[in-house]
């Protein structure tokens, strides 16, 4: 009887199966998971370079001779260089407000952030085309007064800044929310301005993700394809982003170059890969360290 109530009697009958079969089903899920990672991710990828370059290096550096590849990566960073900063001030001004202050309008505000992620990109694109096209809403005072906004820089820009603004706010309204306003009030109350105590107080708090929200934003506009193929206009040389040109050079059956200049945006996704893996790594690591004070 001592035998059948012992603490070490109830484990070997009740644990045994329990763990293979947690460690069976495990090992399933994660076999899965690699097998789909490989499939639709690492295969593609390698897929890219192999065919980029099929004819050789001399084939692929071709590809970047052409003046309309350079056109292409010049319009692609300038966009981004333009986006992202703007993105950037209204993402912090927008957490800033939702996250400390309580005013009317506020849930509203927050549907309207989350608004490009329930709207295709090629819609967004249209809307523009609808605002600013020679038939549009306001195109008739545009042409009146010799300003061009689709088929030029500024619609690419209006466009890639619609589908990217949501990435810096959605990413530091919890942060900051989690953190509260207690440090904050600390600030005001010995005597810091709002400003200086945003500056010295909740900035450095949210440095970390606020990187990665830029890093994720900075992605997505340089790969950008939908918005920016409506109101591009596709004038090769001028309008067309990396990814517009590489679907021009597929187009007509220049495999090698269109793949050649895909590497390119593929290396910039690897590169964002391990820049968001450390800075994951790191906004962890420092956020558990701040929970375990």
């Amino acid at each position: 009887m001592s035998e059948i109530f012992s603490p070490a009697f109830v484990p070997a009958t009740k644990q045994g199966p329990v763990a293979s079969e947690g460690a069976a089903t495990r090992t399933v899920l994660i076999g899965i998971a690699v097998a789909f990672l490989a499939l639709f991710l690492v295969l593609p990828l390698f897929a890219v370079f192999i065919q980029a370059f099929s004819k050789g290096l001399g084939a692929f550096l071709d590809a970047f001779r052409e003046p309309d590849a350079w056109s292409a990566i010049r319009l692609t960073l300038t966009v981004a260089a333009i986006a992202v900063p703007f993105n950037v001030v209204f993402g912090l001004a927008a957490s800033w407000a939702i996250a400390k202050f309580e005013f009317p309008g506020k849930s509203l505000l927050i549907t309207l952030i989350d608004l490009p992620f329930s709207v295709s990109p090629v819609v967004s694109g249209m809307i523009y085309v609808l605002l600013f096209g020679s038939q549009g809403l306001f195109g008739s005072w545009l042409i009146d007064h010799g300003i061009q906004i689709l088929f030029a820089l500024p619609g690419i820009v209006l466009a890639t800044v619609f589908v990217t603004f949501p990435f810096v706010a959605r990413e530091l309204i919890p942060l900051m929310q989690e953190q509260g306003t207690a440090e904050e009030e600390a600030a005001l109350t010995l005597g810091a301005s709002g400003l200086h105590a945003f500056r010295t107080v909740t900035l450095p708090n949210i440095r970390w993700g606020l990187l990665y929200s830029v890093l994720l934003c900075n992605a997505r506009a340089m790969g950008e394809f939908g918005a920016v193929s409506v109101v591009s206009g596709h004038i090769r040389g001028l309008t067309n982003t990396i990814p517009l040109h590489v679907e021009i050079l597929y187009n007509e059956y220049n495999f090698v170059a269109a793949f050649a200049v895909a590497s390119l945006l593929a290396v910039l996704a690897l590169i964002t890969l391990v820049l968001k893996s450390v800075l994951e790594w790191r906004f962890a690591g420092e956020l558990a360290g701040g929970r375990s004070h």
